[in-house]
């Protein structure tokens, strides 16, 4: 599903502050990846990782506010989000501090989403906006494993991270599993109207 700036109008610019801000999420990706599977680091793995998870956000903010809304940033933006989800759940379930049945059961969500958009939407230049219960579901999620990872890790406030992580993933897995209906239904809408 593309975009984050509803119906801004955008532009074909490439090096706009958004997309650089994308780009620099996508560039940590490797780095929080390679410090969480390693027993040393994997406390600031995880705090990176939660960082670039956080600023999800951000790129979005500064794209609408500037007036810097590109149809690159609208494609960009949610796969930065989707490529550190994936790649953080990955290297967190290899470091065996996130079980592999949750982290499936986001991926898959994910894909599915993935090869929707693909097989329906194909080629066309339907546009299908991102609804604020895929927003909400994202975000749980997105805090959810960190906080679950944080106190599998028996970091301080470990055990309060845990059922405040479990409570949040079941409500968070929930949202995006009926967000992903949400856009099933929108898009075939807009391919009938099309």
């Amino acid at each position: 599903m593309k975009g984050t700036a509803g119906s801004a109008p955008s532009s074909s610019a490439i090096l706009t502050v958004p997309n650089l801000l994308s780009f620099a999420r996508i560039a940590l990706i490797p780095l929080f990846c390679w410090w969480i599977v390693h027993e040393d680091t994997t406390t600031a793995g995880l705090v990176l990782f939660a960082v670039v998870l956080a600023t999800d956000w951000v790129d979005g903010w500064v794209a609408r506010r500037t007036g810097q809304v590109s149809e690159l940033g609208k494609i960009l933006d949610p796969v930065a989000d989707r490529v550190a989800i994936g790649a953080g759940l990955i290297a967190l379930v290899i470091r065996g501090v996130f079980p592999l049945w949750a982290a499936l059961l986001i991926l898959v969500r994910d894909v599915a989403i993935l090869v929707m958009g693909a097989v329906l939407l194909g080629g066309r230049k339907i546009r299908i906006d991102v609804r604020w219960i895929g927003k909400l579901g994202t975000f749980s999620l997105m805090a959810a494993v960190t906080w679950i990872s944080w106190g599998t890790l028996d970091l301080p406030l470990g055990e309060a991270a845990l059922v405040v992580g479990w409570i949040t993933f079941a409500v968070g897995i929930v949202e995006s599993y009926v967000a992903a209906l949400v856009y099933l239904g929108d898009a075939r809408r807009a391919l009938a109207a099309a």
